[in-house]
């Protein structure tokens, strides 16, 4: 007999909930000692944001480590220290939050949109290749979802032109390519704590470099433009103050020790499910190969082929799976160059060419996955048991069971 789908008022095949994010006494006796201290501020109220810095440098096997406001911020610090001048070009993949191309605005760059690989949805570097010009002087490659970029090949591709790599690892925290941590590969890795993040203090952000010359452009620009051994009313470069407060450097510590074994729960997990959904048709995991020695799965992302459910859209699909108490979402609705801020070009600086004109730009494999294949599972529900990852696949069938059902 089909079963009633959860969106019809049937029961939900998922009745567990997700808890993010996750703390303890730890968390409330780290701030609450910050707050009675009375020392607040950064940096001449204590040393615990330094503190941070350096478990997460030595974390990650990075040299150095610089937090900042916000993810952000981060990528703009990264870009400024990387030399980047008004109306260069910065090679960016389409499929990604908004900041890591308007970031390059910021800087009074030009994002030059390239398309992603089909089997991973992150940036492709034979794209990337095709798109560097003598303009080009940086890329930002994302780790999207947290599955490493093929960053044998962007390396290479970078040495060849003399280009910075900036690693968006925003959904990265981590995750590992041939077992080094993701962020500390190319130039400069940044990472984002908003709320959502795997890794979080509600807001915040941190670059991480080995280069010697970054790292003190970066703390500089995080820092109102002071260098070390400076003055406190000298100021040398154009930075602003970016920094964050003791009370998000002590969270982030005590969250800082949970992160190996959620990173491990969240990749066991993932495998798992990329098993379940592989015996189901219409239904893609992202491709995994022996280079991803760890995944973080910020998102968990499949893909989605309506013909195998009745000819169902994405967006109901996606409505469905929530309904039965999967925490999933239909990802983004179209590609960054279709955003009105570059459709209207609504920049507001003064270095872009008159010639770009993003309305012309077309990546098919963005836009397809943005229509009507890519469909996240959040990464709070990869914290669950192997038997949440059953009742995962189970709900995907009951809802497939039940389209084909109405034909």
């Amino acid at each position: 007999m089909k079963q009633q789908l959860a969106i019809n008022g049937g029961h939900k095949t998922v009745q567990k909930q997700f808890p993010w994010p996750i703390y303890d006494e730890h968390e409330v006796a780290a701030v609450a000692g910050i707050v009675r201290s009375g020392k607040w501020g950064n940096p001449d109220c204590g040393d615990a944001v330094e503190k941070f810095e350096k478990e997460f440098a030595v974390y990650c096997g990075s040299k150095y480590a610089i937090t900042c406001v916000n993810g952000s911020v981060s990528l703009r610090l990264a870009l400024i220290a990387c030399g980047v001048k008004p109306g260069d070009e910065v090679i960016v993949p389409p499929y990604t939050f908004i900041t890591t191309a308007s970031s390059v605005i910021e800087c009074n760059c030009v994002p030059v949109f390239v398309d992603i690989d089909p089997e991973t949805y992150n940036i492709h570097p034979k794209a990337i290749e095709s798109a560097i010009t003598e303009r080009t002087k940086a890329i930002i490659v994302v780790h999207f979802g947290g599955l490493a970029c093929d960053m044998d090949a962007i390396m290479d591709i970078a040495r060849r032109y003399n280009l910075r790599v900036i690693e968006d690892a925003a959904h990265a925290h981590s995750a590992e390519y041939k077992g080094q941590k993701l962020g500390s590969i190319g130039d400069v890795g940044s990472f984002s704590f908003q709320s959502s993040k795997n890794l979080t203090a509600g807001e915040g952000g941190i670059v991480i470099t080995n280069n010697d010359e970054l790292y003190a452009m970066m703390r500089s620009l995080r820092n109102v433009g002071r260098v070390e051994g400076g003055q406190w009313y000298d100021h040398y470069n154009p930075g602003c103050n970016y920094r964050i407060t003791q009370m998000q450097a002590v969270l982030l510590s005590c969250q800082l020790k949970r992160l190996a074994e959620q990173t491990s729960r969240r990749n066991e997990n993932g495998l798992f499910l990329d098993q379940l959904l592989s015996d189901i048709k219409g239904i893609t995991p992202l491709r995994r190969d022996a280079t991803i020695t760890k995944h973080s799965y910020h998102i968990y992302i499949f893909k989605y082929d309506a013909s195998e459910f009745g000819g169902l859209s994405k967006e109901k699909f996606a409505d469905m799976l929530a309904a039965e108490g999967v925490p999933c979402f239909k990802g983004y609705p179209h590609p960054l160059y279709k955003q009105p801020l570059f459709q209207n070009k609504n920049f507001m600086c003064y270095a872009i060419p008159d010639d770009v004109d993003y309305m012309t730009i077309h990546c098919p494999v963005a836009e397809l996955a943005c229509a009507t294949e890519a469909v996240w599972i959040l990464q709070h529900a990869m914290l669950g048991e192997r038997e949440d990852m059953i009742a995962f696949a189970e709900a995907v069938r009951k809802i497939q069971s039940a389209m084909k059902a109405d034909l």
